[in-house]
């Protein structure tokens, strides 16, 4: 993507007219005990701001643009856990405006760099909300923030139709050409639930039959359940989520967070793909629901980024440890050794 030279700006509509996403798919065969079971990643890590959240940015700063007009001098307002906050983060500084980006402590302190380095003007909650977590503390500043200053624009990822709409509108037919229609199970996993509802809409058009099957995280209460801290970030929520209705999804599958992490670690090593906590989270989803007897021809599991961002938590023993988790973690890797999990990864295709 190119929308100009460093220190230049350009309009808001210029820059995401401009704008194009289109990240690789990459086979994905993993063996349990000897029998190989094969699906596709869809590599998000490959947009220009290493996410997903890149198309969720373009698709509410779009719909902001649409109802009134962007321009330099602008100033956005987003309660993030890192990705989303850098994209957006990206994109303003891109059309001269200026973004605020509310933190907490579960932040990847990388990602938080990134957004500072691009003139991102911190705002760090320390008080977790009743549920453990941090989602309703910035969301609570965000709405105090708004009322002190109305010139403030919220982009309000959590009830924008313009997230969704965007993965309805362009994801989900790139990634209907990409396996020649072949898709017929999709696992993703939920935080606000953009990036699946507009998927599952726009899938569910294009293609006949496709399952859907969300993913969250235990201690998460975006799809139900009972909330309580976990360790994992750009996944779960101590809300449920309002973009996401559940008529047309499978049974949500919550996974530990030990599991995700330990799948992360153990797909690096063996074959030096790093993914975020999130997409961990996914493939172990994936591996239960085979584990139940799921069984389909192109299965995609959504990668919403990558590791790299990670280096200093799910990769690090320090910081397990240091979160009493280590122990936990190394359990699941043996278990998974005794299970002769393994993971392989291949072509770029879904064949056809």
């Amino acid at each position: 993507m190119n929308t100009g030279t460093a220190g230049s700006h350009v309009t808001a509509e210029r820059l995401l007219a401009a704008a194009a996403t289109n990240t690789p798919l990459r086979r994905i065969e993993m063996s349990v005990a000897g029998r190989t079971h094969r699906a596709w990643l869809k590599l998000e890590m490959a947009n220009p701001t290493g996410s997903v959240k890149y198309r969720t940015a373009l698709g509410l700063l779009t719909g902001l643009q649409r109802r009134r007009p962007l321009s330099a001098g602008t100033t956005l307002i987003e309660s993030t856990s890192g990705n989303l906050g850098v994209a957006l983060a990206h994109l303003t500084a891109r059309f001269g405006g200026r973004f605020i980006a509310v933190v907490d402590p579960k932040a990847p302190p990388m990602l938080v760099e990134r957004m500072r380095g691009l003139g991102t003007e911190l705002v760090r909650v320390k008080t977790p909300d009743r549920h453990g977590g941090y989602l309703l503390s910035r969301l609570e500043r965000v709405e105090t923030m708004l009322r002190a200053d109305p010139e403030l624009r919220w982009t309000d990822q959590y009830h924008s139709p313009d997230g969704p709409g965007v993965h309805r509108d362009v994801t989900a037919p790139e990634l209907a050409h990409q396996t020649g229609g072949r898709i017929d199970a999709l696992f993703a996993a939920v935080s606000t639930g953009g990036t699946l509802a507009g998927l599952g809409e726009g899938l569910s058009k294009l293609v006949a039959g496709i399952g859907l099957y969300p993913v969250d995280v235990q201690g998460s209460i975006a799809l139900g359940g009972t909330a309580h801290p976990h360790l994992l970030n750009g996944i779960g929520a101590t809300r449920r989520s309002s973009l996401l209705t559940t008529r047309a999804l499978h049974a949500p599958i919550h996974v530990p967070d030990v599991r995700a992490i330990a799948l992360c670690r153990m797909l690096d090593r063996q074959t030096g793909i790093a993914l975020g906590a999130s997409s961990g989270a996914v493939v172990a989803a994936y591996l239960a629901a085979v584990a139940d007897g799921g069984s389909w021809r192109c299965p995609v599991l959504i990668s919403p980024d990558g590791g790299e961002h990670y280096r200093h938590t799910v990769y690090s023993d320090d910081w397990l440890e240091a979160c009493g988790r280590l122990d936990a973690v190394r359990a699941v890797e043996d278990a998974a050794a005794a299970d002769r999990i393994t993971f392989t990864v291949t072509g770029d295709v879904c064949e056809r």
